[in-house]
């Protein structure tokens, strides 16, 4: 086996390092900003991506690359909230169709603005124009190999 370079390892622990404590201050920001936890902010951006703002839950759950479990448990506690409702399919009886609510597209309509800011914040004003473009090729290229489809 070949150990890591010292340039490897410098530049792993940095990335590790790196997405953990950008991770903690952007979910912190949301948090203090809107009252969301960063799972809730993920749930509901990603169901404005429909048009009906709706999605099959598992559909919902892998586009998230959470298990149905962790899914159905943060819906829950979401639905309780008022910001999604889950139905029966009405095409399969089996599936659940996550939806998200009035209230859940004002909550994320109102954390955006914020949550963007601390993306510029905490990330996109620290980098260059070219250490950004670096970054989308890197991460496209981790992607593919590990989700087995090119993206572009």
């Amino acid at each position: 086996m070949a150990w890591l370079t010292d340039d490897e390892q410098r530049a792993w622990q940095g990335y590790r390092r790196m997405r953990v404590l950008l991770d903690l201050e952007i979910a912190r920001d949301l948090t203090r900003d809107s009252g969301l936890s960063e799972p809730d902010y993920d749930v509901l951006s990603t169901l404005t991506e429909h048009p009906d703002r709706a999605w099959r839950a598992n559909e919902l759950a892998q586009r998230l690359l959470w298990s149905t479990s962790r899914l159905a448990h943060h819906i829950g506690r979401m639905e309780r909230r008022g910001l999604v409702c889950r139905n029966d399919s009405t095409d399969d009886g089996r599936a659940a169709i996550v939806t998200l609510t009035d209230d859940g597209w004002t909550a994320i309509r109102e954390a955006a603005p914020a949550h963007v800011a601390s993306v510029r914040r905490h990330f996109i004003e620290l980098v260059t124009p070219e250490q950004l473009h670096a970054l989308e090729a890197l991460s496209g290229t981790v992607i593919d190999h590990l989700s087995g489809s090119p993206q572009g």
